[in-house]
């Protein structure tokens, strides 16, 4: 009882986070603004959606594609319609609670394809730190690229708003970075001096776990047999990730003038949004919103698209996940003409002249 209150805590807590965002972004709206927002939702040319969500289906088979060579030096060969039913429910999973997806699809391998939990759960965390550093990179070629912009858009957004609000001088804003430098040299020395003690506190050690656990999953990656198959898949669910927003662009026609440069720019600030509130909800529009103006979109406009964006992703999850729930049993039944979890398929081996589904 204690453990479903818990979950229902959970979810009901990043529910009510996402209400809120909406909530903060809609308050400062005038009554002419919103009628925009939903005027924009009714007219966009919604056939671009569904070749968004067609995108969204692509990449998910590209992963479990790229999830597949990612367990196969285990000694096991999964069926590659299980393993993309499992990473389908398991972005349905992750709507509902965060990292709730991660074991679910190691429990879906686990029933239907006997492959031990702790072994899959493992290639997982291989590969959240490759997608990890491939979102890093991509961060740093939006800053790289949009340098000019960002600078201009927290001086007039970040930077005077503040210093206006707080009357910050040259000489108060001098003291301050004076101020920070030496905040910064102090933790450093009392790092040194305390660092025997720090290495056994809790968030050390979750620290270290992690580090430990990157390390650990970059070294797995030596294993592959397929190094340079498994870099293509990798490039390619990001590419289609890119494409799932930019193509949704085209569905308003304020927005269908905009370049690649602004869905990589959506893929990173709304990828951070969904980090920040489970499954975006809420937070992911108004993040659109915020950058679409560097490109000269109005926040109206740009609302409405995060919409259009967010809604094509979820509901593809959505239907894709409830239909992979359903499907799952009838595929591993006996008797379907399909291999089962007990055949040759799952036979474990290192053999690696073992032929592939």
């Amino acid at each position: 009882m204690k453990k479903h209150l818990l979950v229902v805590l959970r979810f009901t807590f990043f529910l009510g986070i996402g209400i809120f965002f909406i909530w903060l972004f809609l308050k400062n709206l005038t009554p002419d603004q919103k009628n925009e927002i939903i005027k924009s939702l009714k007219i966009a040319n919604y056939s671009w959606i569904i070749v968004a969500m067609l995108l969204g289906l692509l990449s998910h088979w590209i992963r479990a594609l790229r999830w597949r060579i990612l367990i196969e030096p285990l000694g096991y060969k999964p069926r590659k319609l299980n393993v993309y039913m499992a990473v389908l429910i398991a972005y349905l999973a992750n709507l509902a609670l965060p990292r709730l997806g991660e074991v679910s699809r190691c429990g879906i391998l686990a029933q239907y394809e006997k492959i031990p939990f702790n072994k899959s759960f493992g290639t997982v965390i291989t590969e959240r730190i490759i997608d990890m550093i491939t979102f890093v990179l991509l961060f740093f070629l939006m800053i790289f690229t949009m340098s000019a912009k960002l600078s201009e858009y927290v001086t007039q957004k970040i930077y005077l708003p503040l210093q206006s609000k707080l009357n910050i001088t040259d000489a108060l804003e001098s003291s301050l970075l004076w101020s920070l430098i030496g905040i910064t040299v102090v933790a450093i020395v009392v790092f040194l001096f305390l660092r025997k003690r720090l290495i056994n506190t809790k968030a050390y050690l979750k620290v270290n776990n992690m580090l430990t656990g990157f390390l650990a999953g970059i070294q797995s990656l030596l294993k592959i047999r397929q190094p340079i198959l498994f870099l293509v898949y990798t490039i390619a669910i990001w590419v289609l990730y890119l494409l799932m927003a930019y193509v949704v662009f085209f569905s308003l026609k304020e927005t269908s003038s905009l370049s690649m440069e602004a869905g990589l720019a959506i893929l990173v600030f709304g990828s951070v949004g969904i980090m920040i509130v489970q499954g975006g909800i809420g937070i992911y529009p108004a993040i659109v919103a915020e950058t679409l103006l560097l490109f000269s979109i109005s926040s109206t406009t740009g609302y409405a698209m995060g919409w259009l964006i967010w809604s094509s992703q979820t509901i593809m999850i959505l239907i894709a996940g409830v239909f992979s729930l359903l499907l799952l049993n009838t595929f591993n039944k006996k008797g379907n003409g399909k291999l089962q979890p007990d055949t040759t398929e799952n036979i474990r081996s290192t053999d690696p002249s073992v032929s592939s589904n």
